[in-house]
């Protein structure tokens, strides 16, 4: 019997989970057509590029990765947000095969069905029934929607994924299900703006199991709570009716976690942003979450040196900050980023201001991390184990989320594997980190475990 050639395809895949959602769908579909996905770039017959261009510096990565697989290959396709802009792109690397923008999915396939012909075969060519996954087997981001309503002035997002499309929430929920069935214990709920889910759908009703369910952020989170496995909210914008999952927090249902973008909290700044300025109300709100689910934890992101910052905006923030006590917590310097409308504001911030106010806030975010992780000495919290090495495992606690967050390292842990679930005494803690060991306890039910 004659042997056919397997095409192989290789893969890049940069920038945001988002765009490895993206990544996941068209490697699913290349495999399922019988494509090999190659590790390397030699031997493969077509590289794909998954691009990023959010910001200057995310571009410059993408455009060297590009490069670098016209080098080591030379037949290359370019996708992602980097692919908006194909005028771009052929001016930097003028010899790549096909530019696609975000979410072109089938696209790209097209592209590379030109590249590198593969006869399918349906006995042979099969794949997972949840798809091909690039994280470890144990988690997964569902991307619940597209696009974004907002007009940041900083963000040019709209413009390379358009205005909010969500998807069907029967559509989400089988894909979590399906996740789950195959042994995903984390679910990580990803968008643009996760709490306007379903706005564009007007909050239509499904039918789902044995109930019929909302495409609204609330009724998602309470029906994949009945998973069984951790759910873990990203890129939350702070409406009225988030107060409504933190309940859920309380119950159990979803994890105590909440990833809120706030950006600054002068209201003059946030106001120039084009985000809302009601800093003592999102106080007030914290303080209320935090009475009602006591375990909750706030991650958040925020942009320094924006135009027309000042000192007195920048101090503001900082005491807005020792205030709000938010356990996880980012910083980047404002970069200007082409077709953002943030670019005709007046009153730049020079770049040695923008590092002397991000050394600063990290300074006392870093301050507030540690105090607030010392207070987890002594305690027994359950551990999803990440990563096992000759000296240890490594994993995540309720309040961290893989790649962005703090870990847990758990010394002479070396008889587990990624996925598995421990409870851990912490014995120590860094700025970021824990440090603890495994507990072993026979008559411990999960069920009474600390978070």
């Amino acid at each position: 019997m004659t042997q056919t050639h397997t095409s192989k395809v290789g893969f890049v895949s940069l920038g945001c989970p988002k765009a490895l959602v993206d990544s996941e769908r068209i490697l699913t579909k290349l495999r399922s057509e019988g494509y090999e996905i190659a590790a390397e770039y030699k031997g493969s017959d077509v590289v794909i590029v998954n691009t990023c261009g959010f910001i200057d510096s995310a571009k410059e990565e993408s455009f060297n990765a590009i490069k670098e697989a016209m080098n080591e290959n030379g037949k290359v396709i370019v996708t992602g947000c980097l692919g908006v802009d194909e005028g771009a792109v052929r001016e930097v690397t003028p010899g790549v095969l096909a530019v696609t923008g975000p979410q072109q999915y089938e696209q790209v396939v097209n592209e590379v069905h030109k590249a590198a012909p593969q006869p399918h075969d349906p006995f042979t060519h099969l794949v997972p029934e949840a798809g091909l996954k690039l994280t470890p087997r144990h988690y997964s981001y569902v991307k619940i929607s597209e696009g974004c309503n907002h007009r940041c002035k900083f963000c040019i997002i709209p413009s390379l994924r358009g205005d909010l499309v969500s998807r069907p929430i029967r559509a989400v929920l089988r894909e979590a299900e399906k996740l789950v069935e195959a042994g995903t214990q984390e679910l990580l709920i990803i968008s643009q703006d996760t709490s306007a889910y379903g706005l564009d759908l007007k909050h239509g009703l499904e039918k789902w199991k044995d109930r019929e369910i909302r495409a609204h952020m609330t009724d998602l989170a309470n029906a994949l709570g009945d998973m069984d496995v951790w759910v873990r909210l990203h890129y939350v914008y702070p409406y009225p009716h988030v107060d409504d999952v933190i309940p859920l927090m309380a119950e159990g249902k979803i994890l105590p976690y909440l990833d809120i973008p706030f950006q600054h909290a002068s209201p003059k700044v946030l106001k120039a942003m084009k985000r809302p300025a009601n800093d003592a109300k999102v106080l007030e709100r914290l303080k209320k979450w935090r009475s009602i689910c006591p375990e909750i934890v706030i991650r958040s992101t925020f942009i320094v040196g924006f135009p027309g910052e000042t000192e007195e905006d920048f101090e503001y923030l900082l005491n807005w900050l020792q205030e709000a006590q938010l356990d996880r917590v980012g910083c980047f310097k404002y970069e200007a980023v082409d077709g953002a409308a943030a670019n005709a504001l007046p009153d730049p911030v020079p770049e040695d201001v923008k590092q002397d106010r991000w050394e600063r806030f990290m300074a006392v975010s870093q301050e507030i991390s540690a105090a607030k992780l010392q207070q987890r000495i002594g305690m027994e919290m359950a551990v999803l184990i990440d990563e096992v090495t000759d000296e240890g495992a490594i994993g995540r606690t309720y309040a961290d989320a893989p790649e962005i967050d703090g870990k847990v390292f758990l010394e002479g842990a070396i008889d587990y594997v990624p996925g598995d679930m421990v409870m851990a005494h912490i014995d120590d803690a860094s700025a970021y980190d824990l440090y603890g060991h495994v507990v072993i306890d026979d008559d411990q039910d999960e069920e009474g475990w600390d978070w």
